[in-house]
């Protein structure tokens, strides 16, 4: 095991310093640290708004999120074995030439996974908020965060690996268990009347350091994991599947859409793939309604309706990651041989991210219905599909049909994070002020049509090759 985790931590070196250079590579953590220890000596004026531990209680909440982001690996199964790697010729396909079984393989994988994840966020936002702590009288037993991200990072990401590798091996027990802990979650909220994310066990970690507790979280993290490993269903590779031929009749459906046919084989690769509605849950729906009991914490920290304005923007910025879903099985290679062009490709792309809108749109409206009235529903959906759209556009043009590699590239990530920054902080402001400003974020619609045609000339001019 340490041989084969060592060659695919070099192979997972070697191919995003090849994209974009070793020196660019290696300063995405040094940025991540830049940004948290300059941004920290905000932390006394945030202070006024928010009481620290309320700041705590979001930082956790946040890396709780990107656990839920990057933990589906279960969904993945043959994709990740077969057709996204077997092309390329890496380490994880060697199931194929070496006496390794695919279980072993992918379990090297996953923690390879989840020790690059650690180095490239966990700790150098944790590293940056310890360096800049004695600057502002923060005591260093506040060191301690860097354990407890660590923690909330690693209980999100088993959390659905666990769920998504159930689920592939049985939906309805999977959908069950949810429905269990969901129902189990409005009962104990309604018999105690306190919100269950404040016994989320990381925070409590934060706040009173117990042995006991780490010992029991660590455990669980341990549990989770292993029985995710046992579950995990590579679908050997000696079954094969035939379907009939839909991508025609489907085409043909959808040609009132442009570049039908690129649509078409969206919704194909989505469904036989097998993850397109597991996607939907643990990518999407799942890391959303944690995100509304983590901020429901906070509502009397925002003006009237501002709690449905956050998650309204929370919701329009993983919407926008959609995008990823459509891209991530795909690449211009194939295509190659065909008279399409990249700014196609893209464009089939983006049609088939909006067509998915639909997703959060009807999602953010139940929410806002039920939490803040009808009056809500409909600048709750402006808003987010605004922000999806216009991050999806700014993600195309950055990244073209490789957001989920180019990310890592320092250059994309400031870009990315500055042209979103804004458009948040701006919208948030207004919105606050009163919640029918929340129409006005029709006007990023502008901008990114703009980006979205820049992105098909700029990524119609680099090497194919290269996408």
């Amino acid at each position: 095991m340490p041989d084969l985790f060592s060659c695919l931590m070099k192979e997972e070196w070697r191919m995003h310093s090849t994209m974009f250079g070793s020196i660019s590579f290696a300063l995405f953590p040094v940025m991540i640290f830049g940004i948290v220890f300059m941004g920290s000596f905000l932390l006394p004026l945030l202070s006024v708004a928010f009481p620290a531990g309320d700041l705590a209680f979001l930082a956790h909440a946040s890396f709780l999120l990107l656990g839920f982001m990057v933990g589906g690996f279960g969904l993945l199964g043959n994709e990740m074995m077969n057709r996204r790697f077997g092309q390329a010729s890496l380490l994880v396909y060697s199931s194929r030439s070496l006496p390794l079984s695919e279980r072993f393989i992918f379990t090297n994988f996953v923690v390879k996974d989840i020790v690059y994840y650690f180095f490239l966020w966990v700790l150098p936002f944790g590293g940056g908020y310890i360096a800049a702590s004695p600057f502002f009288g923060v005591p260093l037993t506040r060191a301690l965060l860097l354990l407890t991200l660590s923690l909330s990072f690693l209980l999100g990401l088993c959390v659905v690996f666990l769920l998504s590798s159930l689920y592939v091996r049985s939906k309805a027990a999977c959908l069950l268990i949810v429905i269990f802990l969901g129902i189990a979650g409005g009962v104990y909220t309604i018999w105690s009347g306190t919100n269950p994310t404040l016994l989320f066990p990381p925070y409590l970690l934060y706040s009173a350091f117990s042995w006991m507790m780490f010992l029991g979280t660590t455990i669980a993290v341990v549990t989770m994991f292993l029985a995710s490993v046992v579950l995990f269903s590579p679908e050997g590779t000696g079954l094969s599947r035939t379907y009939r031929r839909r991508l025609g009749r489907l085409a043909r459906v959808l040609s009132f859409l442009p570049e039908s046919p690129i649509v078409a084989k969206d919704f194909l690769d989505l469904s036989r793939s097998g993850i397109g509605i597991g996607q939907a849950l643990f990518s999407f729906v799942l890391p959303l309604v944690v995100i509304w009991f983590f901020l429901s914490l906070l509502r009397s920290s925002f003006p009237p309706n501002g709690l449905v304005v956050i998650f309204s923007l929370t919701a329009g910025i993983i919407a926008s990651t959609i995008y990823t879903w459509v891209t991530e099985f795909d690449s211009f290679g194939p295509y190659s041989c065909l008279p399409v062009a990249v700014s196609t490709l893209i464009a089939g792309k983006m049609t088939t991210f909006l067509f998915l809108q639909v997703l959060p749109a009807v999602f953010i409206g139940t929410v806002a219905g039920i939490s803040a009235g009808p009056e809500m529903i409909a600048p709750a959906i402006v808003l987010c599909l605004s922000i999806s759209i216009y991050a999806a556009a700014v993600m195309a043009f950055l990244c073209g049909l490789s957001p989920s590699v180019l990310v890592y590239d320092v250059r994309v990530l400031l870009t990315y994070l500055v042209l979103d920054g804004v458009a948040l902080v701006l919208f948030a402001a207004v919105s606050f002020a009163s919640s029918l400003y929340a129409f006005l974020s029709v006007f990023l619609l502008f901008p990114a049509y703009l980006l979205f045609r820049a992105a098909g000339a700029r990524w119609d001019a680099r090497d194919p090759a290269g996408i």
